[in-house]
C-alpha cells in the first residue's frame, strides 16, 4: 500500500465542501421535508428544503409531490438542485453576477417535484424586504392531470389510424394550427418596423432571452391579459380561425396515402410522449408504451403470450366432483377401458396363446371378447347388496352425527 498524498486540487474541494456544509448546517437553513410538513421562515437569508426519493412502486405511477409557498413576497428567488450544496453554488454564483436570475426556477408558489428523486429548493430573500413565509408539502396519490395524460396518450395512440383519415379533425388542427402561427406572422411584421440598423441586429443578438423573458410574462399574466382585452382577443381569434378555415378549404383535406401515414406516425409518437411524460416513473410509463406498441402491432401473439402467463402465474384451481359426477365418470371410464381392452385382445398385437394361460378362467375371458358382460349376474348381485349396505352405514352415521349435535 502507497502512502496517501492529498493534492492541492483535492484539498480545496474539501475545504470548500466543509465551508458549503457548515454554512447550511450554522445557519439552521436545511429542512428535509415529508409530505404533510410545514416549516415557517422568519429569518432572511437562503432556506433549502429538500426531500428524499422514496422507492418505487407501480401502484405510485402517478403520484406527485406540491411544495407549496405561502407568502405574499415578490421579491425572492428560488434555486433548485439535487442537493444543499448544489444549491448554495447555484446562489452563490447568482450574488456574484448579475441580478438576472440565470439558475434559479420560475417564481411559482406551487412546485411539483419528483418524488422518486432527490430534489432541494432554495429560496432566498433579502434582508431590507418582510421575509416571512411557511412552506408545505402535500402528496397527491393519483393526480388526475398526470391520469388523464396518460388514458388521453393511448386514445391518440389508437385513434391515431382514424384520426389521420378524418376531414374534422383536419379542419380542426388547421385552424389550431393557423391560429398559432399567426402570431409568430404577427411578430414578424412588428419586426418589420424596426428596420435594419442597430436596434436589430441588437434584438437578433439577445433575440432568445428576450423571447424567453416576453413568454414568461405572457404566461404568468395571461389570465390578466385575458380578462382586460377579452374583447380583441376574441375578434382576433375568430378572425385567424375563419382565414385559417378559408385556406384548409381551398386545400382540401389530405388525399395522398403516404401523407396520411406519416400524419398518423406524428399522432401516435404524440401519444407516446404525453404516456411517457405523464408519470415520474418512467421506467413504468416505458413499459406501458411498450406493451401499446406490442399489442397494437401483434395483437393474436401479445394476447395468446398473456394467456399462457396468466394461466403459468395463477393455475386454476380444480373443481371437485360430486357424488352422482363420480359416480357416472367411474361407469364412464370402466365402459371405455373395457373397449379399448377388447380392441386390444382383438388385435394382431396381442398373442392369444399367451394371454390364455395366464388367465384363470379362458372361457369366461373369450365370452367377454366376443360381447358378453364383464361380471356375471352373481358379481353383478353382489356389488349391489354392498353398495346398499354401504349408503345404509353412511345414512346411519349422519343420523348418529345430528343427534350428537342436538344434544
Amino acid at each position: 500500500m502507497g502512502e496517501f498524498k492529498p493534492t492541492v486540487n483535492g484539498i480545496l474541494l474539501i475545504i470548500v465542501f466543509h465551508h458549503t456544509l457548515a454554512q447550511i448546517a450554522g445557519a439552521n437553513s436545511l429542512h428535509y421535508l415529508e409530505p404533510g410538513d410545514s416549516v415557517e421562515n422568519t429569518k432572511p437569508g437562503l432556506r433549502i428544503f429538500c426531500h428524499n426519493a422514496k422507492s418505487r412502486y407501480l401502484i405510485h405511477l402517478w403520484r406527485t409531490l406540491t411544495l407549496s409557498l405561502h407568502t405574499d413576497l415578490d421579491t425572492y428567488d428560488l434555486y433548485d438542485g439535487k442537493s444543499p450544496p448544489e444549491v448554495v453554488e447555484k446562489h452563490d454564483l447568482s450574488q456574484r453576477s448579475w441580478r438576472f436570475n440565470w439558475f434559479g426556477t420560475k417564481r411559482s408558489k406551487q412546485m411539483k417535484i419528483n418524488p422518486f428523486e432527490d430534489i432541494c429548493i432554495g429560496i432566498y430573500t433579502p434582508p431590507a424586504n418582510n421575509y416571512h413565509y411557511k412552506m408545505s408539502m402535500t402528496l397527491t396519490s393519483i393526480d388526475i392531470w398526470r391520469l388523464a395524460l396518460t388514458v388521453g396518450g393511448i386514445f391518440l395512440f389508437w385513434s391515431a389510424p382514424k384520426l389521420s383519415r378524418n376531414s374534422l379533425f383536419y379542419y380542426i388542427t388547421g385552424i389550431t394550427l393557423g391560429d398559432a402561427f399567426s402570431v409568430l406572422i404577427l411578430i414578424w411584421f412588428v419586426s418589420k418596423l424596426f428596420g435594419r440598423g442597430k436596434t436589430m441586429y441588437l434584438m437578433i443578438a439577445s433575440g432568445w432571452t428576450l423571447s424567453t423573458w416576453l413568454a414568461n410574462i405572457l404566461w404568468e399574466n395571461g389570465q390578466i391579459i385575458l380578462l382586460q382585452y377579452r374583447d380583441y382577443i376574441l375578434w382576433y381569434v375568430l378572425a385567424t380561425s375563419l382565414i385559417s378555415f378559408i385556406i384548409c378549404y381551398r386545400i382540401g383535406p389530405v388525399t395522398n396515402t403516404r401523407t396520411k401515414n406519416i400524419i398518423q406516425w406524428f399522432l401516435q409518437g404524440s401519444g407516446l410522449l404525453m404516456i411517457y411524460f405523464s408519470s415520474y416513473f418512467h421506467e413504468a410509463s416505458m413499459a406501458i408504451c411498450v406493451v401499446i406498441i406490442v399489442l397494437y402491432n401483434f395483437p393474436i401473439v401479445a394476447f395468446q403470450k398473456g394467456k399462457v402467463y396468466w394461466k403459468s402465474m395463477f393455475p386454476e384451481r380444480p373443481r371437485l366432483l360430486t357424488e352422482d359426477e363420480y359416480r357416472q365418470q367411474g361407469i364412464k371410464e370402466t365402459r371405455k377401458a373395457l373397449g379399448e381392452l377388447k380392441e386390444f385382445c382383438s388385435s394382431p398385437e396381442c398373442s392369444p396363446w399367451k394371454t390364455v394361460l395366464k388367465l384363470k378362467d379362458p372361457i369366461r375371458f373369450a365370452q367377454f371378447i366376443e360381447g358378453s358382460p364383464h361380471l356375471s349376474p352373481n358379481e353383478s348381485y353382489d356389488h349391489d347388496v354392498e353398495l346398499t349396505r354401504l349408503i345404509e352405514e353412511c345414512e346411519y352415521t349422519e343420523d348418529e352425527d345430528e343427534d350428537e349435535d342436538d344434544y
